[in-house]
């Protein structure tokens, strides 16, 4: 744990940046491709109403997203900022904290979503020509929130207990496999949307498998039992600290809200119809992800160097 101190402390910020944010950026920019891969299949073996259903869902993703990036990003730089101070009790409880109420959080979410789905399908702008099929992607996409959200938080995590290859590994290695799986669902089993869906699912678990063994990996902090007691005025602190990424990944959910719903509404009136410009504008914003993957991963690969010196009052 010294070392790694050490290294935040006084390492050259150039070399820091590189191995924090490097990882990050390639472990995003595999994430969007991935999304564009799957697009790319859905289209070849279902047909644009296919991407139009998935784009339908995403929004229900995103929200999990941010209260994962919330509940990680926060528990991050809480982790940093404790380190920071040599408190590296306080800083083992708001790991705890933060993995204990984003299990909570995801579970509730999950819930949600599979009570409420053609609900919620209907807010974020579906019309009857995707609901079949966004129902049918939805209800696997809901069962596999849980895996999803919990193994985004620890990555986050991860990162700033020092090791971005691994968090990045895990991030790939799911990327990957949704890539290879995808054609085996939709055109091996024929299952088309669902198996699509199914494939997300299984990468995002091996992803949260591979998250939840490092637990007891952690090398700036001790992980137990008492550790995951929630404890109210750190997980105050561990939001706050994260409200900052839930604000914009739930704007970009009213963005997509708001858009499909007009799309939906004014695109009936041209000779497109709804679907397509709703399908058209969902692939559009998943490609957008790739320069936001840059803009993040630098973010968030300096995020634990700024919070380390700045809690050990390094501020020259």
């Amino acid at each position: 744990m010294e070392k790694e101190e050490n290294i935040l402390g006084k390492e050259k910020i150039g070399k820091l940046i590189r191995k924090f944010s490097v990882p990050c950026i390639i472990s995003l920019l595999v994430n969007s491709l991935y999304n564009i891969v799957d697009q790319i299949f859905i289209g070849w073996g279902v047909g644009y109403l296919g991407n139009g259903a998935t784009n339908i869902v995403f929004p229900l993703t995103m929200v999990c997203l941010a209260f994962a990036l919330m509940f990680g990003d926060g528990t991050s730089a809480y982790l940093s900022l404790r380190l920071g101070e040599k408190k590296e009790k306080e800083a083992g409880k708001g790991v705890g904290n933060g993995i204990a109420i984003s299990i909570i959080v995801a579970i509730l979410l999950c819930a949600i979503t599979l009570i409420f789905l053609p609900q919620l399908l209907n807010l974020f702008g579906c019309t009857e020509a995707l609901r079949t099929y966004a129902i049918a992607y939805g209800y696997i996409i809901g069962i596999g929130l849980p895996f999803m959200m919990v193994g985004t938080t620890l990555n986050s995590i991860i990162r700033a207990d020092g090791n971005p290859k691994y968090a990045m590994t895990s991030m790939v290695l799911g990327a990957v496999l949704n890539i290879i799986l995808d054609p085996i669902f939709i055109f091996v089993f024929k299952m088309g949307v669902e198996g699509a869906a199914i494939a997300t699912v299984i990468s995002q678990i091996v992803t949260f498998a591979m998250n939840i063994i490092y637990i007891k990996k952690f090398k700036s902090v001790k992980i137990g039992k008492e550790e995951f007691k929630l404890k109210l005025n750190v997980l105050q602190k561990v939001s706050t600290l994260g409200i900052s990424s839930f604000i914009t990944q739930i704007s970009i959910v009213l963005v997509i809200a708001v858009e499909n719903n007009l799309l939906g509404k004014y695109g009936a009136n041209s000779k497109f119809g709804s679907e397509i410009p709703i399908t058209v504008f969902g692939i559009v914003m998943k490609i957008s992800q790739i320069l936001n993957s840059i803009i993040i991963g630098i973010a968030a690969g300096s995020q634990p160097i700024l919070g380390y010196n700045y809690g050990a009052r390094k501020n020259g």
